[in-house]
């Protein structure tokens, strides 16, 4: 029944309303990914999320949210549909600010209610971690909509060898998840586990050691893929990192993780979890468990994070005593061995979800976003 100080949730609504500044309207309304949203569909969710939760659901308030459901609500309408269906940056600008506006005065209002959602802060959290999430889906969508419009600067360098430079962590129990009021309901609860002795890398796997594996024809050896990896690759006809190009000199043209011109010794990003699969075994290694991922990190073994989200050899699924909240469809729908977890965070990830326990996820076809991988043994 408390609520948290407004200061964090009003730095992370500008936030989400400076991603607009600098794009034309063209780019804020066009799709730059076919599992990308346009800028102004992410910023209008945002706010209507926070106006849902709040005024919505816990006030009983639903001017502001009405109108925008169709749109906003991401089961109401296909990434596919809503370029043609948002409003201009004008419009929408005017209508976030109005909200806000509204929902502040809730905010100061939910101190006096007796309310589960209000409970310990959890709505403020909540709403401020999809703040976050977004932002970083929004950085995505601007290094797409760069990749498609100029070509990605060229590089030199040469090749590497996979590295074998790692640490060893000692088996013994580690306790999973988190307990704190901003926990995600696939944090919950938290369980504690065995793990037995393992290595881990010292880092993640670089650019110049995914170009080795390119020189190696890892994408034309099949041996090296899961038999569902290796159907995807030939269909698709993947060769290479999702943001790196072929030049006509014979180099790469490669955008680093902030745009620039890649670095030999920079993360490699832009890769599904079947190209994670395929490189660990190249490698004479594998993806880390996702408790072994925990375990290093919550032991403070596990060097060189916060650069890319790191893949793991684990499909998305509930710790035992998973309870949905607030709602059935944020975690629920994904356990469904279709999608695998990626832990860590990446150069885009806000400090509201950095946190050993927070669990990423995506289909293992997904490589616009920025993952990587990290060796174990």
């Amino acid at each position: 029944m408390t609520a948290n100080p407004p200061t964090r949730l009003n730095q992370l609504r500008q936030a989400a309303r400076g991603m607009l500044d600098g794009l034309s309207e063209r780019d804020m309304a066009r799709q730059p990914h076919v599992e990308l949203s346009p800028m102004l569909w992410h910023v209008g969710h945002v706010f209507f999320v926070e106006s849902y939760w709040l005024a919505e659901r816990v006030f009983g308030d639903t001017r502001a949210t009405d109108p925008w459901h169709a749109l906003y609500s991401p089961e109401d309408c296909a990434k596919a549909a809503r370029s043609a269906a948002v409003p201009d940056a004008e419009e929408l600008l005017a209508w976030t600010h109005s909200v806000s506006v509204d929902n502040d005065v809730y905010w100061q209002r939910a101190v006096e209610m007796d309310h589960p959602l209000l409970t310990g802060g959890y709505l403020h959290a909540f709403v401020s971690q999809h703040y976050a999430q977004h932002l970083e889906t929004m950085r995505l969508a601007l290094a797409q909509l760069a990749l498609a419009d100029k070509p990605a600067p060229a590089t030199a360098w040469d090749c590497a060898a996979p590295s074998r430079d790692a640490v060893i962590v000692p088996a013994g129990e580690v306790t999973l998840g988190h307990a704190a009021i901003e926990a995600y309901d696939n944090e919950r609860p938290p369980v504690t586990t065995t793990v037995e002795e393992f290595a881990i890398a010292n880092a993640p796997v670089s650019n110049a050691e995914w170009a080795g594996f390119i020189a190696n024809r890892g994408y034309d050896r099949s041996e090296l893929w899961d038999a569902d990896g290796w159907a995807w690759r030939q269909k698709i006809g993947v060769d290479h990192p999702q943001h790196w190009r072929h030049l006509a000199d014979g180099r790469w043209g490669i955008a680093g993780l902030r745009g620039e011109a890649a670095a030999p010794d920079e993360p490699v990003h832009g890769i599904g979890w079947y190209e994670a699969r395929a490189y660990a075994r190249y490698a004479e290694a594998r993806l880390p468990l996702e408790c072994e991922w925990e375990a290093a990190c919550r032991a403070e073994r596990l060097a060189n994070t916060g650069l890319v989200w790191e893949w793991t050899d684990d499909a998305f699924a509930p710790y035992p005593g998973f309870r949905a909240f607030p709602y059935d469809g944020y975690s629920r729908p994904w356990f469904d061995g279709a999608h695998f977890v990626a832990r860590g965070a990446s150069v885009h990830t806000q400090a509201d979800i950095r946190r050993p326990s927070f669990r990423n996820f995506y289909p293992p076809t997904h490589r616009h976003v920025c993952a990587g991988l990290r060796l174990a043994w």
